[in-house]
């Protein structure tokens, strides 16, 4: 049995680190991206980076409001929901009538 090759696996047990998957960001990660997309949302394309700072937001608090929340990610959470409401109030302004070029 050649499989091992004289290295034993049971002396090197897997760190705990190395136990959960990483798949994905971590929560710190995602309350930062957030941030920054709230933040550019006011900007550019609010419609758009605001729902994505308020998901962001939302799985880097664990989705859940029980608990400590870190703050990015609870700063992404809030600018997200108004960088998306003064993007939904931006554009039903400019739907109303009467507000063409004459």
């Amino acid at each position: 049995m050649m499989a091992g090759f004289g290295q034993g696996t049971r002396r090197y047990p897997r760190s705990r680190s190395r136990t959960r998957s990483r798949s994905g960001p971590d929560r710190a990660t995602l309350g930062i991206i957030g941030v920054i997309c709230a933040i550019a949302g006011f900007f550019v394309l609010g419609i758009i980076l605001g729902p994505v700072a308020i998901v962001c937001g939302w799985l880097a608090m664990g989705r859940s409001w029980a608990g400590s929340r870190p703050v990015p990610a609870l700063v992404a959470l809030v600018l997200g929901a108004i960088d998306t409401l003064l993007a939904v109030i931006w554009l039903a302004g400019a739907a109303t009538p009467g507000t063409g070029m004459f």
